[in-house]
């Protein structure tokens, strides 16, 4: 991923604010030459430095035969920045842009159709999902129902060994453009504008020699 040096994060905390934020991720892998995408929700595990995340696909995808190097991409917050809102608009010559944060992460992907674990993969997913929507759906590890069901599905575990983060946030405007930028955001109101507006305003710190590019 292009990442210049000012968007460029290193706190693995801002990757757990991402996934916190939205658990529905991108699975990239590569057959036959030619990439292969799936679009999963996931659950996220880190201990320091080491994170695993784990899903599951239904049975017919032809991802489900993959295994080895893979991708997945984080899709954080975005919004689009109109150059009106810059202070410098006239002077620096300001053009539209999107911010944005993401991340992309790097690892070992393999799979599973031990029923105990795609058993498992099921429960924590739907606790963490049932809790967002206020319902109490459960996997029931007794109902042969639920069991049987568990063959239409073929679980993953991803390791993770190397992660990118890319949090486009104005970093290298003047602080007056930021702050411009930020609060028309909030003006307009929306998830994503508040929530790149507020990880803007996280990242405002006063800088001598501000940088006018874009």
């Amino acid at each position: 991923m292009y990442t210049p040096r000012a968007f460029a994060e290193t706190d693995l905390t801002g990757l757990d604010r991402l996934i916190e934020r939205d658990a529905f991720v991108t699975l990239v892998t590569v057959a036959d030459g030619l990439p292969f995408i799936s679009h999963l929700p996931v659950l996220y595990a880190r201990d320091g430095d080491g994170i695993v995340i784990e899903g599951h696909w239904a049975r017919p995808n032809p991802q489900a035969r993959h295994a080895g190097p893979a991708l997945v991409i984080v899709h954080g917050p975005h919004a689009y920045l109109s150059p009106g809102w810059y202070a410098d608009k006239e002077e620096a010559a300001r053009v539209p842009t999107w911010n944005y944060a993401v991340a992309h992460l790097h690892g070992t992907l393999e799979s599973t159709e031990d029923t105990d674990r795609l058993a498992s993969i099921v429960d924590r997913l739907s606790q963490a999902n049932e809790a967002r929507v206020g319902n109490d759906w459960r996997f029931e590890h007794d109902r042969d129902d639920h069991v049987r069901q568990l063959r239409g599905i073929i679980g993953f575990r991803f390791t993770v060994d190397r992660v990118e983060l890319k949090f486009k946030l104005s970093q290298n405007h003047p602080v007056a453009n930021v702050e411009g930028a930020a609060a028309a955001l909030h003006r307009l109101g929306g998830e994503d504008n508040v929530a790149v507006a507020d990880l803007m305003r996280e990242r405002l710190v006063p800088r001598a020699g501000d940088m006018g590019a874009a």
